[in-house]
């Protein structure tokens, strides 16, 4: 039977309020985001976290502000979120961006630090799994939300925005809007954690 999996896309101190390249209204996404997790694990759905990791010295940091670096409290997940909670045969947790010479905005140029799964990128832990479909959120849309999003879809799983829980950097005005459009004409469908568990209480109805 084909399996889904949440991916939350570098929910991570740098990137909320009080961080070092925190996304306007990025705190938004929290209570989104735990409904989500918590509707996974009662669901055995597997939960994967990306996350910025970088090195003190990047090239990266030429085109952004410092932040996310490896071993550092910025880049920890957020604690609201309670990731760090779950067994490690719930959730995969992918470090991105791990060399000087290295951008990855994708998850999908990831590997895990998880357990029995170290070192192993994202799409090897999700074949391996039987994943077919992928419910992401996190930050931030125009960037790594929108480049993991398609990457997934060029790979071809079928892809499920949550957009109550994605926010925007917006260096120019509307980029998180042309990010949508150019996730929805890549194949993404859209909706909220909301319309999600309204269903499921219509279903038990």
């Amino acid at each position: 039977m084909p399996k889904d999996a949440l991916l939350i896309v570098d929910a991570q101190n740098d990137f909320f309020p009080g961080g070092a390249l925190a996304v306007p209204q990025g705190d938004e996404i929290i209570e989104p985001v735990k409904i989500m997790v918590a509707y996974a694990t009662n669901n055995q759905m597997l939960v994967v976290a990306s996350r910025d990791w970088h090195p003190a010295e990047t090239n990266h940091f030429e085109t952004w502000p410092v932040h996310c670096v490896q071993n550092t409290w910025g880049a920890r997940l957020h604690s609201r979120l309670k990731l760090y909670e779950l067994p490690p045969w719930k959730m995969v947790i992918v470090s991105k961006g791990t060399k000087k010479d290295e951008d990855a905005y994708s998850a999908f140029q990831g590997g895990s630090d998880t357990g029995g799964w170290k070192g192993m990128k994202l799409q090897y832990i999700l074949k391996a799994q039987g994943i077919e479909k992928l419910f992401v959120c996190g930050l931030a849309t125009d960037y790594c939300v929108k480049a993991t999003v398609l990457d997934a879809l060029r790979l071809g799983y079928k892809v499920v925005v949550l957009e109550d829980a994605i926010r925007g950097v917006d260096m120019k005005q509307g980029d998180s809007e042309r990010a949508k459009e150019m996730m929805l004409n890549a194949g993404a469908k859209f909706t909220s954690t909301v319309s999600i568990l309204n269903h499921l209480v219509l279903e038990a109805d």
